[in-house]
């Protein structure tokens, strides 16, 4: 009896490594597909961004995990408190005289009981934070404005939804390398399927910082818009050089958010092509 080889009644080759390649790419192919038929017309901006939620999901999502998140930064400061009742007083002044209030999205702002993180994010959907380490470094509404507009911006980009898409994607086509470079004896210095995370982590990044650019300019845009001076964005930027340590000059490549320095000079160039109109306020002391 004969040696049986690898080969089909065809004469092509079919062994373990040629069938995980074409299943590696195949994966690949199929996360490509699906991640670029998943498109919707952003309803604010009306770009078409590639999506798999829809705005419904979105504020569901942002409902759904607003408790978890206030959970792990110290709890909610009560709405009775003068300090939460700022922030949401300055979140829907802004929502109310600008486009945002045109959008599908249910706003609603939470001041976090957290003293010592400087932070504000926005989850889907319209649920929007700030802590209170931050708070407490702000000197003015204007800043506030600034902080909270920006928050805003992220969620009329729908940035987290993008963001959700895109990590799908990459996780599948790292998926897709593992698979395909599964078994190669060339591969001996580096791990294919490790390159391709990094790969993919290092676009993660390059989109953060995109989006964090593109969210300060909303905030500018929003803040004008609501009756703020946007210059005081520049201060919100210093605070957070300050609180940073001063580490705004650390190689930009591998922060995940642009350092201060290059959002002010960003902040103040757009200030410079767009310069807002005379009588904006700085708004009241906070703190006082």
């Amino acid at each position: 009896m004969g040696i049986p080889d690898r080969n089909d009644d065809s004469g092509r080759n079919t062994s373990p490594i040629t069938g995980r390649l074409i299943l590696g790419i195949l994966i690949a192919l199929g996360a490509l597909f699906t991640y670029f038929n998943n498109s919707q017309e952003n309803p604010v901006t009306h770009q078409v961004q590639h999506i798999s939620l829809t705005p419904d999901q979105e504020i569901r999502l942002g409902l759904e995990s607003a408790p978890s998140m206030a959970r792990q930064m110290g709890g909610e400061i009560h709405s009775s408190d003068p300090r939460a009742i700022e922030v949401s007083k300055i979140g829907q002044l802004i929502i109310s005289k600008t486009e945002a209030e045109k959008s599908p999205w249910k706003f609603k702002f939470h001041l976090l009981a957290d003293p010592q993180t400087i932070n504000a994010f926005a989850l889907p959907g319209g649920q929007v934070f700030i802590t209170l380490g931050l708070y407490d470094k702000l000197q003015t509404e204007a800043q506030l404005a600034g902080v909270l507009s920006h928050e805003i911006g992220h969620v009329i980009e729908r940035h987290s939804a993008q963001q959700l898409a895109k990590a799908e994607l990459g996780q599948m086509l790292v998926v897709g390398v593992g698979v395909g470079a599964s078994g190669d004896q060339q591969s001996n210095l580096y791990d294919p399927a490790m390159i391709a995370a990094v790969a993919n982590q290092m676009i993660q990044l390059h989109y953060s910082r995109h989006d964090e650019s593109q969210a300060d300019i909303w905030g500018l845009k929003l803040m004008t818009e609501s009756g703020f001076d946007p210059h005081a964005m520049i201060d919100v930027m210093e605070i957070l050089k300050a609180a940073s340590g001063g580490r705004g000059g650390q190689i930009e490549m591998f922060q995940t958010h642009p350092n201060p320095d290059l959002r002010i000079e960003q902040i103040k160039a757009y200030l410079k092509e767009h310069p807002p109109q005379p009588g904006l306020t700085q708004g009241e002391n906070l703190n006082s």
